[in-house]
């Protein structure tokens, strides 16, 4: 059943999107993002609000303006209330910004690249194995330097700033290479993904209809979606439940809501979980039914699957790196199957990707490329360019060079691949099923790609690890977004550069102040203690086991690319056929054992409001479960709020 076309619609005024007041605000609210986050996350250890692809630290200050900022604004001066297109420029700023402050870079960063040394022993011999094999330049130089970075400073002593200088700047080399060609590559799959093949974006609607209609001509200076009963009936369900969370953590006695159970099975080798999410519920109400039905159908698929392994003593020990799917085999098939739908994706993209390679070299003033953020000609040299860049860091890092560009591709291949799933299927907490230096370590093994190139890869897992948030699936969103402003588009960029870079300016240096006067692992014991450790694990597990090119993992993966060609091809063959080929490539990963319950209750509820309302009732119920997503999300700002109130730490409302 097709999804209904339903959606907000934004006044059709001729009022600017791109005014002063709508670049300060939007600067403010990278800013609340960009120091507000990280002291939420790392001080007060609160709910996360940057975590995801739902980015809440976004929609939290998106819904402060247009709930409160901006109705007192009205009242001042109607002339002095933001329009809908200032609005969304304010919010791209803030989404943009939210994948910078911890798990996009941040704390991913400066974590990892001293980890290496700082849990270094006699015992794991990390000193001898990796370090040397590690260019002096990835990381700050110094035992103390790194010592009181997890450890703290001691009373007197003076944070070594200047240690971290170059090393941070170097790094950002990559990273500003890496964010450019993210940027590049959306721009020149905008029109393929959201004109020409009409991808869904669960992930923006909220936003749109948040910023829908309002300015001066709004009641109040409110958006309407703020004026239905509907709205604020699904609003109040995670307020509630979420309020009862965050008073048991001040008062024991207060009962609290279990939003998750386990079920032991199979022997006990493995647990089904059932775990109820607020804003998945809405995302999915959003998604259409085959997509939902897939997710949760092929999750519990595998679940079965590794089950009768797990009995049979069936199993695979080669180590991916430890992200997405947690068992090789379904690694190496979910690897294969993102893989197919890459290609498929070029392949049905062909003629769009021929007509953006002929404007890139005889632009045309009255081309469609004159509504894009960027020329055509711009976002192929930009992403021609930052590829060299990173490909030429990489080899300085100690990558051999001729390896560079293929380990480029695979993990572009991820991101892309990921971010489709996350435009297409609504999962606002997704991972890729396997990360590159897994995929390239074990299609090659360790002997062809050498000691030093294992160090950089281990290295790289700063930027292409735990891949739950990143630049180039926000900068799709804002794209989306962008569709709602007419005219000249190209300021968006600037935009989104400046939500990036101020998250980074205020997030970096505050991050860093507090790991020397706290000690890392008293702020978040998973970037200052997993994470890092899972980075070198992995490199000493290579170094020291030396495994050769794994062929059954490329048998697996080729077993995976057929079968997703299979079901992409039963897809577009087939009108009945009941399964989408994203629920086989995300079937997998651990995050899908913890969501697939939710998935299946929504997928349950919407056909039977489907069946027995229809279109109609759908669209009824549409502000409800918007509620969902934006109660949960304000529940967890809001409590934070509190927490730093009265100086609380430690009260996590929500996880996901």
């Amino acid at each position: 059943m097709r999804q209904p076309a339903v959606g907000p619609q934004l006044d059709t005024s001729s009022a600017p999107a791109f005014t002063p007041r709508a670049w300060l605000l939007g600067a403010v609210g990278a800013l609340i993002v960009g120091l507000g986050v990280p002291y939420g996350t790392l001080i007060l250890r609160g709910s996360y609000m940057d975590l995801d692809f739902s980015t809440p630290g976004a929609i939290f200050v998106l819904f402060v303006f247009t709930a409160l900022l901006n109705p007192l604004l009205f009242r001042l001066s109607r002339r002095l209330a933001l329009s809908s297109r200032e609005m969304l420029v304010v919010y791209v700023m803030s989404l943009m910004a939210c994948s910078i402050p911890t798990m996009g870079l941040t704390c991913q960063l400066l974590p990892i690249i001293t980890g290496f040394k700082y849990f270094a022993t006699p015992e794991n011999h990390w000193e001898d194995l990796i370090l040397p094999h590690l260019a002096p330049w990835l990381y700050p130089q110094g035992e103390t330097v790194v010592k009181y970075f997890y450890e703290g400073l001691p009373p007197g002593a003076l944070l070594p700033w200047m240690a971290w200088v170059k090393p941070v700047a170097l790094w950002l080399i990559l990273i500003f290479a890496f964010q450019m060609l993210s940027v590049c590559l959306m721009v020149i799959l905008r029109k393929q993904w959201i004109e020409n093949e009409r991808l869904i974006y669960p992930l923006a609607q909220l936003p749109l209809e948040m910023v829908s209609g309002f300015g001066s001509r709004a009641p109040g200076g409110r958006p309407p979606l703020y004026r239905s009963v509907a709205l604020w009936v699904g609003f109040a369900i995670p307020v509630l439940i979420g309020s009862a969370i965050g008073l048991h953590k001040y008062f024991p006695q207060f009962p609290a809501p279990v939003l998750v159970a386990t079920l032991p099975t199979f022997r006990k080798s493995q647990s089904l979980i059932f775990r109820l999410s607020f804003p998945m519920v809405g995302f999915f109400y959003l998604v259409e039914q085959q997509t939902s039905f897939s997710l949760w159908f092929f999750n519990l698929l595998f679940f079965v699957v590794r089950g009768v392994m797990n009995i049979l003593h069936i199993s695979m020990t080669e180590n991916m790196g430890g992200y997405g799917a947690p068992n090789p085999i379904f690694a190496h098939l979910g690897t294969g199957a993102f893989l197919a739908m890459v290609i498929a994706g070029l392949r049905v993209s062909r003629r769009h990707l021929s007509q953006v390679w002929q404007l890139a070299l005889r632009p045309r003033p009255d081309s469609d490329e004159r509504h894009e953020m960027m020329t055509y000609r711009q976002a192929v040299v930009g992403a021609v360019i930052s590829l060299a860049v990173m490909a030429v860091w990489l080899a300085c890092a100690g990558m051999p060079p001729l390896l560079t560009v293929p380990f480029l591709l695979v993990a572009l291949m991820l991101f892309v691949g990921l971010t489709r799933v996350v435009c297409e299927s609504g999962m606002a907490e997704a991972v890729a099923p396997s990360i590159a230096p897994g995929v390239v370590t074990s299609a090659l093994g360790v002997p062809t790609i050498g000691p030093r190139g294992i160090a950089v890869m281990g290295t790289s897992f700063v930027w292409l690890s735990d891949m739950r948030i990143f630049v180039m699936a926000t900068a799709a969103h804002g794209l989306k977004l962008a569709e709602e402003i007419p005219g000249n588009r190209r300021p968006m960029f600037g935009a989104m550069a400046a939500g990036v870079l101020l998250a980074m300016a205020a997030s970096l240096p505050l991050t860093l102040y507090w790991s020397y006067q706290r000690g890392g692992p008293q702020l978040n014991d998973w970037f200052w203690g997993g994470g890092p450790n899972a980075a070198a694990k992995w490199v000493a597990d290579m170094l020291t086991s030396q495994p050769r090119a794994n062929l059954a993992g490329w048998i697996l993966t080729g077993v995976g690319f057929i079968i997703m060609g299979w079901l992409t091809s039963m897809r577009q063959q087939i009108l009945w056929w009941p399964f989408h080929p994203l629920g086989f490539s995300l079937g997998g990963i651990w995050m899908m054992d913890q969501l697939w319950s939710t998935i299946f209750l929504t997928w349950l509820i919407k056909a039977g409001i489907m069946r027995y309302g229809g279109v109609k009732s759908f669209q009824r119920a549409r502000p409800f479960f918007l509620g969902l997503i934006l109660g949960q999300f304000a529940c967890n700002g809001g409590w934070l709020v509190i927490d730093w109130l009265t100086g609380h730490t430690g009260n996590q409302i929500f996880w996901i």
